[in-house]
C-alpha cells in the first residue's frame, strides 16, 4: 500500500491536462481547504475531487471488495466515504461548490468521451449548482 499515491494519479492528471488545455487555471491540493481537494478553481468558487472507484467505494465495475481481510477493507472504504461526506459538507459550509469525478469516467476512455466529460464540467462551472458528481456509463 505504500506505493499507492493519493495525489497525481493517472485519472487526476488526465483531467488536469484536459482542463488546462481548455483554458482553466486551478490550484492543486489546496492545504487550506477541508480534504485538500485535487483541483481548486477559485475564480468559480469550485473544487473538483477525482475519486478512485476502489478507494472511495463507488458502485461500478472497478470496485470489488477484496476476498481476503474483508472486514479491514470494508471499514477502510466506509471510513473513506464518511470522511469524503464530512469534507464535502465543510466545503459547502465555506461556500465552495463541489464536483466529484469518478475514476471510471476517465479510465480507458476515448478522447471524445473525455471531451463530453469536460463539456459537463464546463456547464457545471458556469451554473450556480452547488454539488455535482460525474460518472459516465461504464461500457
Amino acid at each position: 500500500m505504500a506505493s499507492i499515491r493519493g495525489r497525481d494519479t493517472g485519472p487526476e492528471i488526465t483531467l488536469r491536462r484536459a482542463l488546462f488545455a481548455r483554458g482553466y487555471r486551478y490550484t492543486l491540493h489546496s492545504a487550506g481547504l477541508p480534504g485538500r481537494p485535487d483541483l481548486t478553481l477559485a475564480k468559480y468558487r469550485a473544487v473538483v475531487m477525482v475519486n478512485g472507484c476502489f478507494w472511495h467505494g463507488h458502485d461500478c465495475k472497478y470496485f470489488r471488495l477484496p476476498a481476503t481481510n474483508t472486514p479491514f477493507w470494508k471499514a477502510k472504504i466506509n471510513g473513506n466515504a464518511e470522511r469524503d461526506a464530512r469534507n464535502i459538507k465543510e466545503l459547502r459550509a465555506l461556500g465552495w461548490r463541489v464536483m466529484i469525478v469518478w475514476e471510471c469516467a476517465l479510465r480507458g476512455r476515448a478522447e471524445s468521451d473525455i471531451d463530453l466529460l469536460l463539456d459537463q464540467i464546463e456547464r457545471w462551472l458556469r451554473t450556480n449548482k452547488s454539488m455535482g458528481e460525474i460518472c459516465l456509463a461504464v461500457k
